[in-house]
């Protein structure tokens, strides 16, 4: 799945659409621009609400008339969430341009919190030292959750001999002592003598088969590195008293998905780890494992990350800057439609659909209370 890494978006008086080149990762800041046709997944999800779209350009106000440019910058992972409803939009509100960008959540938050964004996605809830940032500048944000993803850990689609990996074996191949490992065999040991300290992260699934340990996974600028290393890595360090556990140095990290995709294709017995839609969307090169996190191996699908099940699942995000919303008349009703009829109808693994996991009723129901009321802050601790 290739979603490009800028988008600038806007309805039918502008003479054309201005796209990045393809293959934005969750921190891909390459820049590089080119003029394209509209992803075919945003496209898709567009002509799926056409209808919800009018209705409610019908209901509200009346868009046709607005004018002026929207920026969306953070998460490669949100940004196709952004994308399709930023297409949608354009449809309705043809005198407003919608950039969005993907150079990653942490280059997002630091133009937001720098006020050069009116919206930052992210694929993690915004850290104490950015909130902080945003604070010094005078910056107000309020925090909406847009749907659900499953880190899904990858191997080839050849690769028979492994099915399911629990913490444990994942802190043995991927933590800061495999520094070195390059054999799958060779982390068999240590992961026996982790299992025997960690009894509650899943039972290790050794011995690993004598093959080429080959990693591509995101880089450390990564909100999905973050959340890795968050509910897996530190999860084991935490257990066997290593403070700040974080992954192993050496393997190949790519600030693109789509590179991540083509390096785990490539090597029959790779690993690593990437964002639930890019797998959805390349399963014919890869294969996600199943996952054990104490409770039984489980498949990343769309019903075990919506219920918790799959132990490796995160919220994705969106950050309005409320000074914004006073200053920009397209930013409001640009949001109204982003938690309402934009990821009830965008997000979903239906034809068309970006494919995340769409909100329990009840995280919708939250979702829009929170931006009815203008609730600022963050609720993730």
């Amino acid at each position: 799945m290739k979603f490009p890494s800028k988008r600038v978006l806007a309805g039918a008086m502008a003479a054309s659409l201005v796209l990045a080149a393809c293959g934005g990762d969750d921190d891909d800041d390459s820049g590089s621009e080119s003029t394209a046709t509209t992803a075919a997944a945003a496209d898709e999800a567009t002509e799926e609400t056409t209808e919800a779209a009018t209705d409610a350009a019908a209901d509200g106000a009346d868009l046709a008339d607005l004018s002026g440019s929207i920026f969306v910058s953070g998460s490669s992972t949100v940004e196709p969430i952004s994308i399709a409803v930023g297409n949608a939009f354009a449809d309705m509100a043809a005198g407003v341009a919608v950039t969005v960008e993907g150079p990653g959540t942490g280059d997002g938050f630091a133009k937001f919190c720098n006020g050069e964004t009116d919206i930052s996605d992210a694929s993690r809830a915004i850290k104490a030292e950015e909130i902080e940032n945003c604070t010094s500048n005078g910056i107000e944000f309020i925090e909406l959750i847009v749907a659900v993803d499953g880190l899904s850990v990858i191997t080839s689609a050849e690769n028979d001999a492994i099915e399911c990996l629990s913490f444990v074996d994942l802190y043995a191949l991927l933590g800061p002592d495999a520094i070195g490992i390059n054999n799958w065999a060779d982390a068999t040991a240590p992961a026996d003598e982790i299992a025997a300290v960690v009894t509650d992260l899943g039972a290790v699934n050794t011995p690993y088969p004598d093959a080429d340990l080959t990693v591509t996974a995101p880089g450390e600028e990564s909100g999905t590195f973050d959340s890795f290393v968050e509910i897996v890595i530190e999860s084991v360090g935490e257990e066997l008293g290593e403070e700040d556990a974080n992954v192993r140095p050496d393997y190949t990290a790519s600030p693109n998905d789509n590179v991540i995709i083509e390096g785990i294709a490539s090597n029959v017995t790779s690993l690593g780890w990437v964002g639930f839609a890019f797998v959805e969307e390349n399963l014919d090169v890869v294969k996600p494992l199943q996952v054990d996190g104490g409770g039984g191996c489980v498949e990343p699908t769309p019903a075990s990350i919506a219920s918790n099940e799959f132990p490796i699942a995160r919220n994705l995000y969106i950050y309005v800057n409320t000074t914004k919303l006073e200053e920009n008349a397209a930013l409001e009703p640009f949001v109204d439609f982003y938690v309402n009829e934009g990821i009830t109808t965008l997000v979903g693994t239906g034809e068309g659909q970006v494919p995340y996991v769409p909100l329990s009723d009840e995280g919708l129901a939250e979702t829009q209370t929170v931006w009815a009321d203008r609730e600022t802050g963050t609720r993730e601790g």
